[in-house]
């Protein structure tokens, strides 16, 4: 049984179906990778799994929990969080501040709240700039300020969407670092991604969404050679330069 069960979830806008019958299972500590193209239903799937959006149809069960329809700050107490893909800052806030809002999910007092901040900033590389109004940041402190925001939470599960877009080759690889690391704490993560080389090399499953329906599942190399992923998505380019 995984920490992260969904069974037929469907979602349709007038009449595009957004999401249709959609199933996967997250295992405890491991980072699943969702892939597909644009408009392919990434985001709303996001959206479902973390109660923006209710499903039409399907349910989600949490640690033998049924979550179905539990609104964003309910499933953030019970331990699922989410990132956004462009980043939501407080913007007239500290980046300390920022994340001391997150830690008051489970601590009560200022100051362990402010230590929790602290330790997580330390940890992300952010420490220096504790000070600095989030608005402040160039756009790779701000990822990892998104990240840190959504950790000190103290999630069990947290939804990645896009968390290195529009990063640089090295703020890329410390981003990478910086996910590995999460894993290691034993927090699940399920990541939506378009940098290939994030996705592969993280993942430990892939799932690669179509027209809101799921038409692959596997590790990162069985993935790589799916004919199906390669027309819908990957392209026949990527899948020589992965076989050198």
């Amino acid at each position: 049984m995984g920490i992260l069960e969904v069974t037929g979830f469907s979602k349709h806008f007038g009449g595009l179906w957004a999401v249709r019958n959609f199933s996967f299972e997250s295992k405890k500590g491991e980072i699943l990778g969702i892939i597909g193209p644009n408009g392919a239903g990434k985001t709303t799937l996001f959206n479902l799994l973390t109660g923006f959006y209710r499903p039409d149809t399907g349910r989600a069960v949490y640690k033998g929990e049924n979550i179905t329809g539990l609104r964003p700050h309910e499933l953030c107490k019970r331990g699922i969080v989410r990132t956004f893909q462009i980043t939501q800052p407080f913007a007239n806030l500290t980046v300390l501040e920022n994340v001391e809002i997150g830690a008051y999910n489970r601590i009560r007092s200022d100051q362990q709240a402010t230590q929790e901040a602290l330790r997580i900033l330390g940890t992300l590389g952010l420490s220096e700039m504790q000070n600095e109004l989030a608005s402040a940041l160039p756009i790779g402190h701000r990822k990892n300020l998104e990240l840190a925001r959504a950790l000190a939470t103290q999630p069990e599960v947290i939804l990645l969407d896009e968390v290195v877009a529009g990063l640089n080759t090295k703020e890329v690889d410390d981003m990478l670092e910086q996910i590995k690391g999460v894993q290691k704490e034993g927090i699940t993560i399920i990541m939506i991604e378009h940098v290939m080389k994030a996705v592969m090399s993280l993942s430990d499953r892939i799932i690669v969404i179509h027209y809101g329906e799921k038409i692959a599942e596997g590790v990162p190399e069985e993935i790589s050679k799916d004919a199906k992923v390669i027309e819908a998505y990957l392209g026949e380019e990527y899948a020589f330069a992965a076989s050198k």
